[in-house]
């Protein structure tokens, strides 16, 4: 049974899927019974004491009370100036700033739904998004605007585009004579407060619809059980917030728990650093690719407040953890989460790190493998990871919702080996995603870029081990009639790509091949490339 919702549009609970598809939930921890009326923004403003710091970065530091005026302001201004009703989805395009952070809350105090975009988008990822979820109103960063006016003229909504983040910004004009106070509105615990969209192995970006409680869920399972933060902590961190992992790292997690977040200028290893040395940071996030990085300029900084370090976003190898505790004394936290599950599912508590596993099943969640026929295998096992919890798989309009969801199981698309005691190693992924430096890069969505340039006749992408990003993508294009092979065309096809899609998806090895192995009915065998 679904609550009552404040929302008066009705978009997001009209394309949510059959409740019979849906995961099995379970709110078993205390921590989980939420009451029915339930704003995540308002509960997060809340969690820590007035005076206290919620945001530090270079340019300066928000208090709490800085911040929930904020965000009133920006809930104002979207309610009586920009015309936003409950319910209405607001496309968010920044850096992780402080703008940004209130400019999520500011959405959600409002009852919108926050559909939070990488910066690297380009206008095609951006039109497909909001005709997706039918997307209105626009709040971007000024300095990021271009791609989403390009976007604005291919989109089916009348899309209006709100910018921020410098002198004389619309936003913050509007913010100006907007008040400080703002009464949350009173949406159920249920409601849909974001959409997280992540590349599916098709290319077809899926929208995932995560609940009120959803957001507070994460927080009050992973964070609360396994980093125990405390109202004293710096949080730091390198995913953007657009991705549920930074999310709750830099967002959900420190205003939970009344802590502060500290923004690096950038996310490279040496604006992480230097943010942990100048503001102490206590509890650091990112990919197992960055700890790497960091590791030739630790001697440059000061990480003796470091406590916590996670790690998630791809696989961490154990020659990172090895040689990360030896210079630093800090055990990395291993953990898999799932845009579908909003967050980390299995980790650890340092003192139970078993360095090259990933760890057990979060308090509040269940994991186990299933084999080829959805059977549950019992430890010792390998099989297909599966898992369950006060969270799970929810896509938008979305027929993939059957496959996600098997038997009541989030099954994630990981092939996992669990121990007798209950710890679970990471073997490899069972679909074609493929994850580099922590982003997920869906193949096809890249053959699709390429497939554009007029030297490419055919083509097909592949992920390939590599030593410091996991994977990184490869294509194997078959030229067009008249069309060299060349150095130079490799180049120019790396270009094309960073300048069709998200600069980060784009080949970092380029083969040329005179055909593609296909079956006889004209599907690519990618696992033959794989093996060449």
């Amino acid at each position: 049974m679904m609550f009552d919702s404040a929302h008066s549009d009705h978009f997001t609970r009209d394309n949510l899927p059959d409740e019979a598809d849906w995961p099995d939930l379970l709110f078993e921890l205390p921590e989980l019974q939420y009451p029915e009326r339930l704003n995540a923004a308002r509960e997060l403003l809340a969690g820590g004491k007035t005076a206290a710091p919620a945001i530090l970065w270079s340019g300066g530091a928000w208090t709490y009370a800085d911040l929930t005026a904020k965000a009133n302001r920006i809930a104002n201004a979207l309610k009586h100036d920009l015309g936003l009703v409950p319910g209405n989805r607001v496309l968010l395009r920044g850096r992780n700033t402080p703008m940004m952070i209130a400019a999520w809350c500011g959405v959600l105090l409002a009852g919108g739904v926050a559909v939070t975009t990488m910066p690297m988008l380009r206008a095609p990822e951006l039109v497909t998004i909001c005709d997706k979820a039918e997307i209105a109103l626009a709040l971007s960063e000024n300095g990021l605007m271009d791609e989403l006016k390009a976007a604005q003229k291919s989109t089916r909504t009348r899309l209006r585009t709100v910018g921020f983040g410098d002198e004389g910004a619309e936003l913050e004009a509007l913010m100006a004579h907007a008040s400080d106070r703002f009464e949350a509105v009173a949406t159920a615990q249920d409601d849909v407060a974001l959409l997280a969209f992540t590349s599916g192995t098709t290319g077809q970006p899926k929208a995932c619809m995560h609940f009120h409680r959803d957001v507070l869920a994460m927080a009050d399972g992973y964070a609360r059980h396994i980093l125990e933060p405390t109202a004293d902590d710096v949080f730091c961190g390198s995913p953007p917030i657009a991705f549920t992992f930074g999310l709750g790292g830099l967002v959900v997690f420190p205003a939970r728990f009344g802590a502060a977040v500290a923004l690096p200028d950038a996310p490279t290893p040496q604006a992480m650093l230097a943010c942990v040395q100048k503001h102490k940071v206590t509890m650091m996030f990112t990919a197992p690719t960055a700890y790497r990085a960091m590791l030739g300029e630790l001697e440059n900084f000061d990480t003796s407040s470091l406590r916590a370090c996670v790690s998630a976003g791809e696989t961490l190898p154990k020659a990172t953890w090895d040689e990360w505790f030896k210079r630093t004394g800090q055990k990395l936290m291993d953990g898999i989460g799932a845009t579908e599950m909003i967050h980390i599912f299995i980790s650890a508590r340092e003192e139970d790190i078993r360095p090259g596993c990933t760890g057990k099943a979060v308090p509040g969640y269940q994991a186990c493998l299933l084999d080829k026929n959805d059977n549950i295998l019992p430890p010792p096992a390998e099989g297909r990871l599966a898992v369950k919890g006060p969270t799970g798989c929810r896509y938008m309009a979305d027929d993939r919702q059957k496959n996600y969801v098997v038997k009541g199981w989030n099954v994630t698309g990981d092939t996992y080996a669990q121990s007798e005691d209950g710890y679970f190693t990471f073997i490899a992924r069972s679909d074609d995603m493929i994850i580099s430096s922590g982003y997920n890069i869906g193949g096809p969505e890249v053959e699709a870029a390429l497939l554009t340039h007029d030297a490419v006749a055919e083509c097909a992408v592949i992920g390939v081990p590599d030593a410091d990003r996991g994977q990184i993508v490869k294509a194997f294009v078959v030229l067009a009639d008249g069309m060299t092979a060349s150095d130079g065309l490799v180049g120019e096809l790396q270009v094309h790509v960073k300048n069709t899609i998200a600069p980060y998806k784009y080949p970092r090895a380029v083969e040329f091949i005179d055909e593609l192995p296909k079956t006889q009915t004209g599907k690519v065998q990618r696992f033959k490339l794989r093996e060449s």
